[in-house]
């Protein structure tokens, strides 16, 4: 697999949601609508913290 699943929590809400790393679209928050990941051609620009990375 090229690229991994991460586990993020929003800086906003609190909520956790995992996410794929390599994300082509910005992520948006399930709860609040907050940027959890920005796009930026490869690996993501993650905004959120990162609590764990799942294989």
């Amino acid at each position: 697999m090229t690229g991994r699943f991460l586990k993020v929590k929003c800086k906003d809400c609190n909520n956790e949601q995992i996410i794929f790393e390599k994300a082509s679209t910005p992520v948006i928050c399930q709860v609040c609508g907050g940027i959890l990941a920005e796009p930026t051609g490869g690996r993501a620009r993650i905004k959120a913290e990162l609590l764990e990375e799942l294989e």
